[in-house]
């Protein structure tokens, strides 16, 4: 391995005089090569660094590795706000880094969760001297799919986040000359210990924590609609802008795996150029929100296959750079798609997503009006409903259904992430239960899911939430696959929400992101339809009120039709046996 120098705290101006501080990995030599760049809240020399990427075995591969600690992060000057001061400070970066005189004028960046976002909000600036991306594990849209989803408040995500990863740093920096600062650093740093007693906290717009460590929270808490706040960072209205290619990273049970494909899918139809469309790249393993990616996943192991390690996706990724940043083409081509089938665990190249010979499959909801619960006589069928009752549960916000894997991130003592038995979920009567029958061959699913829900609620507002499990031979295990929610005031759209008149049925769509998974012959397709998912999202109090204003809860009765002319159904990409 060639020797490899290191460079520390080098100085990056931006454009308002505040400056960055960044690291240099480089070959011990004086050729001018092509960056990696890596901007990054976390500390740039910290233990996260060795698992996003060797910056050694890059910079042995013939690379300038550059990793910058991003606006008032760390070693950096300058106040830091989520999001929107990525993409000027990354365009500045990008640009500084290129002409620096161990460079060549081209940069590639790379980097997992918001080091991803880092990359997608500078490639909306047009930095023109960007030449490739491999974003990882990170979102499309930061309303919808980082901090909401469907309508409904990431809750666990956001808080365990912020109060882990984000409030710590800012505080400690502020502390000499801010007493707020002080006081609140104190309670930040116990509160992780009590994390899941603060995802209790009603209203969240008076939460004590985070006013001086992260008041962004707050900002997030008062726009809960896709208005213009979110509008101007949301990369899926820049893929036409983008004349970058990406290899695009995610897992099945990511928190961020509906934004990976998106981003993915986004660019391949709208780049900015052929370049960017034909160079986009997706590979999606079984992985959860985790650094490094492996293979137990909650509490499933998928085989050492599915690690990161095994298939090296450190040389996927510097494939991908030889090709995009200095021209090698022999060796460096890497398929459209790359995905991990669950269920037979073994990796597919594709070349498209969805894929083209997917068959779209409706299961049915059907039962006797006692659907409640994995005992009770909920069907999942391919077959139309007739005159069937409608099955009730009754949604308490006091009582919620618990969060049992599933996407999350980022504290796994509290919120643990990933595939999970769902047994526990399945016996409470506020949860309804589908189930198809015994399986006589082998179903594979691998795409878009989604769930049409004919349902009432007592509530002006409530939520509905939709979950995809595997039931193996016996019935001992109910693996979740994929999920999703729908927050009622916001089902025509995210932008303008309106309440409901209780009593009245409405028709939902819940998109339940995607998954690929071969239901084995003896296994069970089931579906899980309940009104919450809690801490994972934020309880709906079925008020109607203002969002997070108030800590007034009440109960709902929901109601869900299977009948004829209002027919409940689950869409399955279902892939034909070859």
């Amino acid at each position: 391995m060639a020797k490899v120098s290191v460079e520390k705290d080098i100085s990056v101006p931006m454009r308002d005089g505040v400056i960055l501080k960044g690291d240099l990995y480089r070959p011990a030599s004086n050729e001018r090569l092509p960056v990696l760049l890596n901007r990054t809240p976390y500390g740039k020399g910290g233990p996260l660094l060795a698992s996003v990427m060797d910056p050694i075995r890059a910079a042995a591969h013939g690379y300038n590795v550059f990793i910058v600690d991003c606006r008032g992060r760390f070693n950096s000057q300058g106040t830091w706000n989520c999001f929107t001061v990525e993409p000027d400070d990354g365009y500045d970066t990008v640009e500084w880094a290129a002409r620096q005189p161990w460079a060549n004028g081209v940069v590639g960046s790379f980097g997992p969760s918001y080091m991803g976002a880092t990359q997608w909000l500078t490639a909306t600036a047009a930095p023109p001297s960007l030449k490739a991306m491999v974003p990882s594990i990170t979102a499309s849209n930061y309303h919808d799919g980082w901090t909401y989803q469907g309508g409904a408040f990431a809750l666990g995500f956001n808080v365990s986040w912020t109060m882990s990863s984000l409030a710590p740093d800012r505080l400690m920096r502020e502390r000499k000359d801010n007493p707020a600062a002080a006081a609140e650093l104190g309670e930040v740093l116990a509160g992780i210990d009590e994390m899941r007693k603060w995802m209790e906290v009603m209203p969240l717009r008076e939460y004590k924590l985070f006013k001086a460590g992260a008041p962004f929270f707050f900002e997030w808490l008062e726009h809960p609609s896709y208005d213009s706040y979110w509008q101007k960072i949301d990369i899926e209205n820049h893929h036409s802008s983008i004349n970058v290619p990406a290899l695009n990273f995610g897992g099945w049970y990511d928190i961020f795996q509906g934004g990976t494909i998106r981003n993915y899918t986004g660019m391949r139809a709208h780049g900015a150029g052929a370049a960017a469309r034909e160079g986009a790249r997706l590979l999606m393993g079984p992985w959860a929100h985790m650094i490094p990616l492996g293979n137990l996943v909650g509490e499933v192991d998928y085989g050492y296959r599915a690690a990161s390690i095994s298939i090296d996706l450190d040389g996927h990724a510097l494939k991908f750079f030889d090709r995009h940043l200095k021209g090698i083409e022999k060796g460096t081509e890497l398929p459209p798609v790359r995905l991990f089938v669950m269920g037979v665990n073994r990796w597919r190249d594709e070349n498209e997503w969805p894929l083209a010979r997917t068959r779209l499959r409706r299961y049915y909801l059907h039962s006797r009006g006692r659907a409640n619960s994995a005992a009770g006589d909920g069907v999942l069928s391919t077959d139309e409903p007739g005159h069937e009752p409608s099955d009730a549960f009754l949604y308490n916000p006091l009582d919620p259904t618990p969060t049992r894997g599933g996407g999350l991130c980022c504290y796994a003592a509290v919120v643990p992430g990933g595939a999970y038995d769902q047994s526990a979920i399945e016996a409470r009567s506020d949860v309804l239960v589908y189930t198809s029958e015994v399986l006589t061959e082998d179903v594979e699913v691998v795409g878009p899911v989604s769930l049409t829900l004919y349902a009432s609620s007592s509530a002006p507002d409530t939520d509905f939430t939709a979950k995809l499990v595997d039931v193996d031979e016996c019935g001992c295990l109910a693996r979740n696959l994929t999920d999703g929610i729908i927050r009622a005031r916001y089902r025509e759209s995210r932008s303008h929400p309106v309440l409901l008149t209780p009593g009245k049925v409405y028709e939902y769509q819940i998109d339940m992101w995607s998954t690929a998974n071969v239901f084995k012959a003896g296994h069970r397709i089931r579906l899980e339809i309940a009104s919450s998912n809690f801490p994972r999202f934020d309880r709906n109090p079925n008020t109607g009120h203002d969002l997070f204003a108030d800590a007034e809860t009440r109960p709902a009765l929901q109601t869900v039709m299977h009948h004829s002319g209002m027919a409940s159904y689950l869409t399955l990409p279902v892939i034909p046996a070859s």
